[in-house]
């Protein structure tokens, strides 16, 4: 389970030390796709194949549009953990996440995965996650 938060900062060739407590669960290598709300979603290995067979069972079933599956693949990025516990986003996450070289990051987890965030964007993510929490709303 990925679970809390951790600030971290990119460096200046767009790599990311995931956090110690992240490592273990990720093994050597990871995926890194588009997350909603424009996060980048961090998957192990594992994770991730399992959750592409579950949504190509749902393009079958007509559950999910086969658009929508092909814009996670198209997102998807193998990427493999370098001997400090570096990963690198490359340009077009860093564009899509709002992310630059050098900038700070947030990377949170979210139970079965951990989501790297611009520090704006989880601020207002985490705002809204709070006040659910707080007026009682799923």
């Amino acid at each position: 389970m990925f679970v809390g938060f951790h600030e971290r900062q990119l460096d200046d060739k767009g790599r990311l030390a995931l956090p110690s407590a992240f490592r273990a669960d990720m093994g050597d290598a990871c995926y890194l796709v588009y997350g909603e709300e424009r996060c980048i979603d961090v998957f192990p290995r594992d994770a991730f194949e399992d959750m592409a067979r579950e949504m190509m069972r749902q393009v079958r079933a007509k559950e999910i549009s086969l658009t929508r599956q092909r814009a996670f693949a198209h997102s998807a990025t193998l990427v493999t953990l370098d001997k400090q516990g570096r990963i690198t986003l490359d340009e077009r996450l860093r564009s899509y996440a709002q992310l630059t070289p050098s900038s700070p990051v947030i990377v949170s987890g979210n139970l079965d995965r951990a989501e790297v965030w611009s520090t704006e964007l989880y601020e207002q993510i985490a705002a809204a996650g709070r006040g659910a929490i707080a007026g009682g709303r799923p």
